[in-house]
């Protein structure tokens, strides 16, 4: 059987086609992708229109022709096999010597044909399902044993999870050597995570997936894989925490360099803030944008605080401008929006009516993260109907060899089980205490679907996943890798340290960095240390710094001693301090959580201070 990845084109009547015959002939096996790969070439991205892999033919380029116009075909033909052929030889596991050990074929498939013009057989031209199987069948592959290497190339798009800079290891057990030997195994994406880079929807799509799943490496590369494919596109990639504009920049960048061996064009790709504020460059926003195109008053943070309230002052400021726009002018083609999850519904509506049609919106959210206390609704609530009462956004089910509009990333690649279940337990306040005589819930919050549960990568180790039911859930190796937690043991993994006071708090956590950089071969921007009270931050971080300078150690607070869009310090030598929000969207392999009592209890918000420590706990890389 044929898994079909449908990534964009510019072919789409003639990729349709391609798709149908191979749906229609299901005893061919392997993947067919459409829009991919994208081969770097010295006049720029060179996009291949359609490419099989397969275990009896080897490797399959389609040069796809949309209308009736052959002319050049040939030529067409010969670039696309010299630059795949080209890029296969740079592995050396799919060589013999000198020798590319898998045959890489050609076909021009026209399927506006009637029938098939003269041409040389060197240059198979096909015009419909007989003639396209019938030369398929001609193709022969006789070492078949480089099958699954031949996919793991072609599907690990990106090795962007790689660490920034080269680890010196003198000790092979210490932390540091554990920690380079986790970046090569997890530096691939996966091929759920590949997929999901290369889906393309004709409008909405929707990513959800848990801390460190890779939602904000699949969003940053989406962007350039659409910007590589369509590049006179307009692309908007928008976050709630600021110091992850950095961090997509870099794996834009890095990504497009790797695929297309150019540099992006910075001028039709715009990695902007949600809110934004007057004075143009850096301190754009999308919000801000819509304002000054619509016309329509801007309100700052503390104005909108004023005029709707505290609890989500951002939604009542999109919601104004939406009402008070007459006529809204799109201004982008693709917009993809990471932390959707602390947006409200009324700024994913400002956001697909600043698109131009078929209003093209990637949106991606992790429902345990939300800092806001509310969850997003379903698509249709959060669009809105059209005039006829219609909802604007459904999503379908899945179709076979259709992207898939609703993606779950259930495969956590950031985080251990021991850390994650942790972090769910006390998220959700599984083990809770409280008085017999108490009307509260023992839990804080809970899913209102339960298959959210699997949908997420938990399993039902016993009793039943019912209303009311007693069930116990554990993390699979599928959807949780054991070599996240085989490399140490438990007590290891996760530490729980408790203190009489804080000042014995600030001491051990900066004797604890001060062994984790001299002894455990660790640099200091595998370190950051989180107070998750955002208003507490540089009162409750300065001592423990003072500690670290008075040893030498340099460190800084992140937003404050930085620009606002830095989290890491440029040169890595600086260990990072952060309240919660600027930690979203991070990861370090070292983290501390400081004053984690004051996540215990509180009478109004519990299950946003329960979060905040969900989201800190889930900063751990490995």
């Amino acid at each position: 059987m044929i898994t079909v990845v449908t990534g964009t084109t510019n072919k789409p009547m003639a990729s349709e086609s391609l798709k149908t015959v191979f749906q229609n002939h299901t005893e061919l096996e392997g993947y067919l992708y459409i829009g991919y790969p994208i081969i770097g070439t010295v006049d720029g991205a060179y996009p291949i229109d359609g490419l099989w892999i397969s275990p009896q033919k080897g490797l399959v380029v389609f040069n796809l022709i949309e209308g009736k116009d052959t002319i050049g075909y040939e030529n067409d033909q010969d670039d696309c096999v010299n630059k795949i052929k080209a890029k296969l030889m740079s592995y050396r596991q799919l060589m013999k010597k000198r020798d590319l050990c898998v045959p890489v074929n050609v076909i021009t498939y026209a399927p506006a044909l009637a029938r098939i013009p003269e041409t040389e057989e060197y240059y198979p031209l096909c015009t419909n399902d007989d003639t396209l199987i019938k030369q398929i069948q001609e193709f022969s592959w006789n070492d078949s044993g480089y099958y699954e290497t031949l996919i793991s190339v072609l599907q690990a798009i990106s090795t962007i999870r790689k660490g920034r800079k080269k680890r010196e290891i003198t000790n092979p057990q210490s932390k540091g050597a554990k920690l380079r030997k986790l970046e090569d195994s997890i530096a691939n994406l996966d091929n759920q995570q590949s997929k999901a880079v290369i889906e393309t929807v004709e409008g909405v799509q929707r990513i959800r997936g848990l801390a460190g799943s890779g939602k904000t490496i699949v969003l940053a590369l989406k962007a350039a894989y659409l910007h590589a494919q369509h590049p006179e596109w307009k692309i908007a990639v928008t976050f709630n925490t600021r110091s992850l504009k950095g961090q997509f920049r870099r794996f834009i960048n890095t990504f497009y360099m790797e695929q297309t061996s150019d540099e992006p064009d910075w001028d039709n790709i715009h990695i902007i803030h949600a809110w934004g504020a007057p004075g143009g460059g850096e301190r754009n926003g999308l919000y801000y944008t819509f304002c000054s195109t619509n016309n329509v008053e801007y309100v700052d943070f503390m104005a909108a605080q004023r005029k709707y309230g505290t609890v989500d002052p951002f939604g009542g400021a999109c919601s104004k401008a939406l009402e008070s726009a007459e006529e809204i002018k799109p201004l982008y083609d693709v917009i993809l929006v990471d932390e959707a999850q602390d947006f409200s519904p009324s700024f994913l509506r400002l956001c697909y009516e600043m698109l131009r049609e078929p209003r093209r919106l990637v949106y991606a959210y992790d429902e345990l993260q939300n800092l806001r206390m509310q969850s997003l609704p379903a698509p249709e609530k959060i669009f809105g109907n059209r005039a006829d009462g219609t909802p604007k956004v459904k999503f379908k089910p899945y179709e076979e060899g259709k992207p898939r509009e609703d993606i779950i990333l259930e495969k956590c690649y950031r985080n251990s089980r021991p850390a994650l279940v942790t972090a769910h337990a006390l998220g959700f306040g599984i083990y809770r205490e409280i008085p017999s005589d108490s009307k509260e819930s023992a839990l804080v919050q809970m899913f209102d679907q339960k298959e959210l549960w699997e949908d997420i990568g938990y399993e039902v180790a016993s009793g039943e996943l019912e209303d009311g039911k007693h069930v116990v859930l554990q993390r699979t190796s599928k959807s949780s890798p054991e070599f996240l937690e085989a490399h140490s043991a438990i007590d290891d993994l996760i530490v729980f340290q408790s203190f009489e006071n804080e000042a014995e708090q600030n001491r051990w956590v900066a004797k604890e960095i001060e062994v984790n950089l001299q002894r455990d071969e660790l640099r200091p921007d595998d370190i950051i240390v989180i107070n998750p009270n955002p208003l507490t931050i540089k009162k409750k971080v300065a001592p423990i710094r003072g500690l670290l300078y008075q040893k030498g150690i340099a460190s800084h607070t992140a937003g404050v001693d930085t620009q606002p869009d830095i989290f890491f310090a440029e040169n890595n030598d600086s260990v990072s301090f952060t309240g919660i929000y600027r930690a979203k969207g991070n990861e370090a392999a070292m983290v501390y959580i400081i004053n984690a009592q004051d996540c215990f209890y509180s009478y109004f918000d519990l299950a946003k201070i329960r979060n905040q420590l969900f989201t800190a706990i889930t900063r751990s890389k490995a």
